[in-house]
């Protein structure tokens, strides 16, 4: 087996797995009122974006290769309620930021979240029932078709209703056929896990709890991380349901997901290497205990590797800039 290895031209050639610029969406996160990018504590290197300032960072991430970007609202004040009020207003922070990016910079791909936590006063990602025990699948479902709508009139290019409702892919379908939108593409979440690795977007976006009241528990609509099964499952009836493209959430800890579902489907496969996975990578090698670039670039080629085809990652700029760098030098 050496022989294949025995120098970098060989290497090179045998090499099975290869991460390109346009393999990674970029997520950003959007605040109003900002005189200047805000960085956020937890997530060494990446900020929060005005809506002008947003505009000029995805001029140059377009630049450096990048044609995806999915945009987060942060800090939202204006219509947050038990209802989620604000996600259903078009004259809102992300439709407004939206319009402005697909008016300057037209070939950029921008997905759209579909979740109501950004909204909610409890940060729960749908309404709550009328025991306040529980979310409320249906009438969740009913507002996210709308919210579907609304970002597709804005200019997205894809919704990604990232709730992990039942039954919302095929109701978010049907709501954007009906309303002439059928070329929108569904990005689902279709197996996105309960997982401890949230923490700091949750800080991004403002839809943590405030310090001492540990985190929110979502358990009752998002997956077990014990079940394999269930997140195949979950994830198919997606696919049946009519989404064009399937994601895992998070990336790293579930790359036995993605391997598994890759088998189980010829749909498009995304992956979303989420804030913990970033900022673990920060932290240990701040302390020097890890080789930045090279783990950087080793949990974006597993992801890939494990049957990707597209990647979310919060590495995607700089990724994006060193291989432009490197073809440059070459």
């Amino acid at each position: 087996m050496r022989r294949l290895r025995g120098s970098a031209g060989i290497r090179n050639l045998m090499r099975e797995c290869r991460v390109g610029a346009d393999d990674l969406v970029m997520p950003l996160f959007i605040k109003p009122g900002l005189t200047e990018p805000e960085p956020i504590a937890s997530m060494p290197g990446i900020s929060r974006y005005s809506p002008e300032q947003a505009l000029a960072e995805c001029r140059t991430l377009f630049a450096w290769g990048i044609r995806a970007v999915a945009l987060f609202p942060s800090s939202i004040t204006a219509g947050k309620d038990a209802q989620g009020t604000g996600a259903l207003d078009d004259q809102g922070l992300i439709p407004n930021t939206v319009r402005r990016l697909k008016a300057e910079v037209p070939e950029l791909l921008i997905i759209g979240d579909v979740a109501l936590d950004p909204y909610t006063d409890h940060g729960h990602d749908g309404v709550l029932n009328a025991e306040g025990t529980g979310v409320d699948n249906d009438a969740t479902v009913a507002i996210l078709e709308r919210m579907a709508v609304l970002l597709a009139e804005a200019g997205c290019d894809w919704v990604a209703p990232s709730d992990m409702m039942d039954g919302r892919v095929g109701a978010i379908r049907r709501t954007l056929d009906q309303a002439g939108f059928d070329s929108t593409v569904i990005l689902a979440y279709a197996a996105k896990f309960n997982s401890g690795y949230y923490g700091p977007f949750r800080e991004a976006v403002g839809s943590d709890r405030p310090s001492g009241e540990g985190y929110l528990d979502k358990s009752g609509y998002q997956l077990s991380p014990a079940n394999a099964r269930e997140a195949l499952r979950d994830a198919l009836l997606d696919e049946a349901e009519g989404a064009d493209i399937l994601m895992v959430k998070p990336a790293g800890p579930y790359l036995d997901i993605l391997a598994r579902l890759r088998s189980a489907t010829a749909t498009p496969l995304a992956a979303y290497q989420v804030s913990g996975e970033y900022s673990q990578i920060q932290a240990a090698s701040r302390c020097g205990w890890l080789e930045y670039e090279r783990i950087r670039d080793e949990s974006v080629l597993a992801i890939k590797r494990a049957g990707a085809d597209l990647i979310l990652t919060y590495f995607a700029k700089e990724i994006a800039q060193g291989l432009q760098e490197k073809t440059a030098i070459g």
